[in-house]
């Protein structure tokens, strides 16, 4: 059994408080769907309720540290020390319709990293519904629950599976995404779109997905991501292949045979 380092435990314990309830949420949600009202303004509570239980709990942890959160902003701390980066309910839409694909998303982040960028340490993205754990910590590798993770072996683009993000009501620029799928698509075995950046990276990671491409994302939508497939030995860019994902906020992952060749279909998509 891997040993577990104290700070991961804090992620974990913080994440699995949260889960509970978000399954009881989600299970409320599906009834709701036949209701007038609707079930939208339920979910943006169980989403902010679900940020609230994380951060009261990695603030009893690390009282000094700050927050970077989809729902409430920055909440500044000590510069010196490292934030924590967190989505509590990533994959909304899924919640939304009752499809149980969703998670909670928790990373590190360094204020000076290489080059004195900010830099993700460690990572944690939680399945509430399957109760899976995807988490990394640079340096120690990828793991699923105590399982070391290791990206696709696939080669061949042609027995590929790839994931992507498909830009919807203003978000994500379409015809740029449209450009990379027409290139993609006629190259490989398929390509899905399950609706979460944070399990799509974690399932690269996991070696489900061969490869994953999308824009117009947001940091806590891929911070723990990002950790997760370079530790399990995959390869994260931006498109123009740059070691810039995170501040692009573009992401192409894959092993490093199918990053390659995916580059080059993207590349020549984008000229």
């Amino acid at each position: 059994m891997v040993a577990h380092s104290g700070l991961f435990t804090v992620m974990e314990r913080a994440a699995r408080k949260a889960g509970p309830r978000l399954r009881r949420d989600f299970g409320e949600v599906q009834h709701l769907q036949v209701s007038r009202k609707g079930p939208a303004d339920f979910v943006s509570i169980a989403d902010k309720r679900a940020e609230q239980t994380l951060v009261e709990e990695l603030r009893k942890a690390r009282p000094d540290w700050g927050f970077l959160l989809e729902e409430g902003g920055k909440i500044e701390g000590d510069p010196t020390k490292p934030r924590w980066i967190i989505d509590p309910l990533d994959g909304t839409s899924n919640f939304l319709h009752g499809i149980p694909h969703f998670a909670i998303s928790i990373a590190v982040e360094e204020p000076n990293g290489a080059g004195g960028q900010p830099e993700i340490t460690t990572a944690l993205v939680y399945q509430p519904i399957t109760d899976e754990s995807f988490w990394a910590e640079k340096g120690r590798g990828a793991w699923h629950q105590d399982q070391r993770l290791r990206v696709s072996a696939r080669r061949d683009l042609t027995e590929s599976l790839i994931a992507t993000g498909i830009p919807f009501m203003g978000h994500g620029n379409f015809a740029e995404w449209s450009r990379i799928f027409g290139a993609v698509a006629p190259e490989v075995a398929g390509i899905r779109r399950f609706g979460s950046a944070a399990l799509d990276l974690a399932w690269v990671a996991a070696g489900r997905f061969d490869g994953y491409w999308e824009s117009g994302l947001q940091p806590w939508d891929i911070a723990a991501g990002i950790l997760l497939v370079r530790e399990a030995g995959g390869f994260v860019t931006d498109f123009k292949g740059a070691d810039r994902a995170y501040i692009k906020r573009e992401v192409l992952a894959a092993n490093d045979a199918l990053h390659s060749r995916l580059h080059k279909l993207v590349a020549g998509a984008l000229r």
